[in-house]
């Protein structure tokens, strides 16, 4: 096993990516202090905004002081042809830090998951150190049965983190969020088959189940870590310091969201709602989630006239080189969260939009409701728009 290897990464998104890229930046620069955790008393450090101004002028060929070895880190990419853009433009990045970057196939055909659990048994079983960036992946999961390392280091992967947080508090077995129970008996069948995998997943996380294994979580979310879970605080440092100040425009940006292809908003009412804030505010660009379906992009550019943008990159890169709007509008979201810390000392404002209970659809978990407004009010830093911003019912 090569050095770089001696803390190993796995991610299967651009934004997981470039919160590991946050995290390996940080424990260069500021390394959390030696000896274990996982003693009943957590370390955490205090949440503060980062001064600012704060890497302004720093241009994309600076680099972080000398640090521990670089890392090795696993992409395992999702199917669609966004997510695998901008992970390979990632990667990019990731290698001109002088990481090591291993492109792993584990979806698409049968065997393909079982092929590249063997390619990475030893490695993971070998290394010191576990970066995750999604601990409800399911793969991700069943890697982590194999982890025998001292460190375990959970990074952002969204809002999902605090659902994580909260879970694992609780001492709940991990659900997204907006996942709701289906697929019949087969589905019921491959919960029971896999619940053994998830328990031990799980457990990882825990005082009593980690073995002395210290836990840390790396976010910019507004989580509360237990037992003897560690917490770093991700203020985009990484991102300040390699990119911008951006050039601000004078229109006004919306951030687009997945909310309904994973079910959770009516399209309609989604529609109705970037209409309203368009006349309302004076938008002019739309972010595509990378998630978002072309068809529903051709809609709302017929609608509303706007010029309909798909980053090939993280929206916090994207916007932290510019040009970016002097007001960026999203809908709760993770960016309500990061945004301010990436654009931070740039003069930009972050407004949030609620989702109103009426968008939701029928499918939409019992949990939904709460969490989207839960993202909105601990959202540090952002304007909230007014309650009629949003469409009335029609």
């Amino acid at each position: 096993m090569t050095p770089s290897a001696r803390t190993l990464a796995f991610v299967e998104s651009p934004v997981q990516l470039l919160n590991v890229l946050e995290w390996a930046h940080l424990d260069r620069t500021d390394p959390p202090p030696p000896g274990p955790l996982l003693d009943g008393v957590p370390r955490q450090r205090k949440r503060r905004s980062p001064p600012a101004g704060e890497g302004a002028g720093a241009g994309p060929a600076a680099r972080a002081p000398a640090g521990p070895a670089p890392l090795r880190i696993v992409v395992l990419p999702p199917t669609d042809p966004m997510s695998r853009g901008q992970l390979r433009r990632m990667a990019g990045l990731a290698r001109d830090e002088g990481h090591e970057v291993r492109w792993q196939e584990a979806r698409g055909g049968r065997l393909t998951p079982l092929k590249a659990l063997a390619a990475l048994a030893r490695d993971v079983r070998a290394a010191h150190r576990v970066v995750i960036g999604d601990p409800f992946s399911r793969y991700v999961q069943l890697l982590l049965t194999l982890v025998r390392a001292g460190e375990l280091v959970v990074v952002d992967d969204g809002t999902a983190t605090m659902e994580f947080a909260a879970q694992t508090a609780r001492g709940e077995r991990l659900v997204r969020w907006h996942r709701v129970g289906g697929g019949g008996l087969p589905g019921r069948i491959r919960e029971l088959a896999y619940a053994p995998v998830s328990a031990t997943a799980r457990r990882r996380f825990t005082a009593a189940g980690a073995g002395g294994r210290r836990v840390e979580v790396f976010t910019s979310m507004p989580v509360t870590v237990h037992g003897g879970m560690s917490l770093r605080v991700n203020a985009f440092a990484w991102t300040r310091a390699r990119f911008g100040p951006p050039r601000l425009t004078k229109g006004t940006d919306l951030v687009g969201t997945s909310l309904v292809e994973t079910g959770v908003v009516d399209p309609a009412r989604y529609l109705d709602a970037v209409c309203a804030l368009t006349r309302e505010h004076g938008v002019t660009r739309y972010f595509a989630h990378r998630r978002e379906s072309p068809e529903k992009l051709r809609a709302l550019s017929e609608a509303t006239g706007l010029e309909i943008v798909r980053p090939d990159l993280p929206l916090e890169l994207i916007a932290r080189r510019g040009p970016i709007g002097r007001t960026i509008v999203s809908f709760p979201s993770t960016v309500v969260h990061t945004l301010p810390y990436a654009l931070t000392g740039t003069g930009v404002t972050v407004a949030v939009c609620d989702v109103d209970p009426d968008w939701l659809t029928g499918s939409a978990s019992a949990r939904a409701r709460s969490f989207l407004a839960g993202v909105t009010d601990t959202a540090r830093d952002v304007h909230r728009l007014p309650a009629q911003a949003a469409p009335a019912a029609g």
